[in-house]
């Protein structure tokens, strides 16, 4: 299962616990491609990896088919990596732009790289991706804004054991600032 969403969301932070939980096995994509080097070069001025997204799939189809039991992956790019057998449910992970903003700040990410985030997250690049890919029968959206990880968490497993429906388009940040009178600073600053 894949566990997506836009930087500063908290996928390795739920993806983690859900796997816990789960009694799973965890793998990370972005520390994957750091640690084994599956990258094509580091793009400097977003201070950021650019992975060699062959060189990963083939990694991760070698990892998964060696691998027993449920694998919880994550990976703001996953979609793109990992090979659609392995998959049977993904998680897109949402998160309020305010709060998202606030977020990408306290890691210390410089004013482009927030913004090009905050793009995405707006317009639900992590969600679009995921549906391209696998389609709305495996695709569950998760508003993340103001929830603990513990209370995601059984969000997540709650649509795994189907006591909760799997839904997607529940997210609008678009109408959600302009409720709160904010998107067109967002539109601004989102150039």
């Amino acid at each position: 299962m894949l566990v997506t969403g836009t930087p500063g969301v908290g996928k390795t932070t739920i993806a983690q616990k859900l796997a816990s939980k789960l009694d799973a096995n965890y793998l990370g994509i972005t520390e994957m491609v750091k640690e084994q080097q599956l990258f094509t070069r580091v793009d400097e001025e977003r201070n950021t990896l650019i992975a060699d997204t062959e060189k990963v799939e083939k990694q991760l189809q070698k990892i998964l088919v060696n691998t027993t039991g449920t694998t919880v992956i994550d990976g703001h790019y996953s979609v793109d990596v990992v090979p659609p057998k392995h998959v049977n449910m993904i998680f897109v992970l949402r998160r309020d732009p305010r709060q998202l903003k606030t977020v990408l700040e306290t890691r210390g990410y410089d004013s482009k790289k927030v913004w090009e985030n905050l793009t995405a997250e707006i317009l639900d690049v992590c969600l679009w991706d995921a549906l391209s890919v696998f389609g709305s029968d495996k695709v569950c959206e998760i508003d993340v804004s103001d929830k603990t990880v513990e209370t995601v968490v059984e969000e997540v497993i709650q649509v795994l054991e189907n006591r909760k429906d799997c839904k997607q388009g529940t997210v609008n940040w678009l109408k959600t600032l302009e409720n709160a009178g904010q998107l067109e600073e967002f539109l601004k600053k989102m150039g």
